[in-house]
């Protein structure tokens, strides 16, 4: 699975991949994805055309340490209790990556809502770059909202906002021609 994950990455970030980037770059982004997949609750789509990798997402159930975790870094907390995590409340979407061909042809929004269509959780939560335009975009096209800002607890991490949005989600749109959803948990 490494493997493939490190195939989209590349396909999707090469041109924006700075050697040496300690927080983008392959290298460091390939060693916490390893470090989240040892997360029993890990959960992962990959969406392949012809057999071949176009796109992933995934993401985790914030646990009460899981929770504390991720939170650490938030620069205010909107409101009381807002980061109180049990491991029912709140899901991390961690990634959602489209190769570049198939960019902006439905596959990041059907990668999106076929990972979170299904979650049990009552909301889901992910960080993006605020100045990620083309991602922000998307996301609050897709129903996400501002809830705060945070620098996540990774070395050399940039500040990121934190976007939120209810859970459940609609069932996922149809999929361009020729791409098929495989669940990877």
């Amino acid at each position: 699975m490494s493997g493939t994950v490190a195939r989209i990455h590349r396909d999707a970030y090469a041109e924006r991949m700075v050697p040496g980037d300690l927080f983008s770059g392959q290298d460091a982004f390939m060693q916490r994805f390893d470090a989240y997949t040892v997360r029993p609750e890990f959960d992962m789509v990959i969406a392949y055309r012809d057999g071949e990798p176009v796109g992933q997402a995934w993401g985790w159930p914030l646990g009460r340490h899981s929770g504390d975790a991720w939170w650490l870094g938030l620069l205010e907390e909107p409101e009381p209790g807002f980061t109180r995590e049990d491991g029912a409340r709140t899901f991390a979407l961690s990634e959602i990556m489209v190769g570049r061909e198939w960019a902006g042809q439905g596959v990041g929004r059907a990668l999106h809502d076929e990972l979170l269509s299904a979650r049990p959780e009552a909301r889901a939560v992910l960080l993006v770059r605020p100045h990620n335009t083309t991602a922000y975009r998307a996301y609050t096209g897709w129903g996400w909202r501002k809830a705060g800002a945070l620098r996540p607890n990774v070395p050399h991490a940039p500040d990121m906002d934190v976007l939120i949005t209810p859970l459940p989600i609609s069932p996922p749109p149809k999929l361009p021609p020729a791409v098929i959803m495989q669940k990877s948990a």
